[in-house]
């Protein structure tokens, strides 16, 4: 809103539906908002045009959104996952880590695991409350439990897997919430630098070379969705892009149906 505001040099109450569409226009072409971007402009000015000002919302707005993009995500190497996380010093940020890629977990995941969720008898993790509020069990490694009850009894908290250290480090016991974000995002990206590794990634892409890594290890499709927690198996088949084993495999059948030209 305060852009929007700036961009025509008065109150966004006073902007017409036009400028409205002009607006977006010129997000789109000169300042080339991606589609996520663009989206997000359109829907913020059009709760405070709908709900603020009981305007009825322009429909030629809708038709200057960016285009749709199609991009892949960065997938690492399971030699350069290694070398990330041998280059995490602390342990706390190692064993969370190697837990969001061992488990394939989303970042806020894996910081929010707590010590009832391990269910070593069966080796399984309880995620709770993962995206869309949903549950799920994932199978557990056996090395990443032995590295989370290594992690666990640096600071014996009672309920936390990974609780906040404090400034000072030593408030990991009693801390009374889980890591932040950004530590871990932080000591990823440190890592990262660290390792030699000059891929442009972050913590997620930890998510997407476990479901890649399984793949390649011949894992079926709706075992990776429900590790996933994907609703569709559509979202799930995007890693069928990015396996080398299948872009190998392929290669050598056009190889051999190409060699008599």
């Amino acid at each position: 809103m305060r852009q929007l505001g700036e961009h025509f040099g008065r109150a966004p109450e006073q902007v017409s539906p036009e400028e409205l569409r002009q607006y977006f226009l010129h997000l789109k072409t000169e300042r080339r908002f991606s589609r996520s971007s663009s989206t997000q402009a359109i829907c913020a000015i059009k709760v405070f045009w709908e709900k603020s000002l009981r305007r009825p919302w322009p429909a030629e707005v809708e038709l200057v959104r960016a285009n749709p993009q199609f991009k892949l995500p960065v997938v690492l190497s399971a030699t350069e996952v290694r070398r990330i996380l041998t280059a995490v010093p602390a342990l706390d940020h190692r064993v969370a880590l190697t837990t969001i890629y061992s488990c394939g977990l989303r970042l806020g995941e894996g910081l929010n695991l707590e010590v009832r969720d391990i269910d070593s008898e069966r080796m399984l993790l309880h995620v709770r409350g993962g995206k869309g509020n949903r549950d799920r069990y994932v199978p557990l490694p056996q090395r990443t439990l032995v590295l989370l009850r290594e992690g666990w009894k640096s600071h014996r908290h009672p309920r936390f897997l990974f609780p906040a250290r404090g400034h000072s480090g030593q408030g990991a016991s009693t801390a009374t919430e889980p890591m932040c974000r950004s530590t871990l995002q932080r000591a990823f990206r440190l890592a990262l630098e660290a390792s030699g590794v000059k891929k442009d990634c972050h913590v997620h892409t930890l998510r997407h070379s476990y479901a890649t890594h399984l793949l390649e290890q011949g894992e079926n499709l709706r075992q990776i969705q429900v590790n996933l927690g994907h609703k569709s198996p559509t979202v799930t088949a995007l890693y069928t892009h990015l396996t080398s084993l299948c872009q190998t495999q392929h290669q050598k059948r056009l190889n051999g149906f190409m060699n008599d030209l």
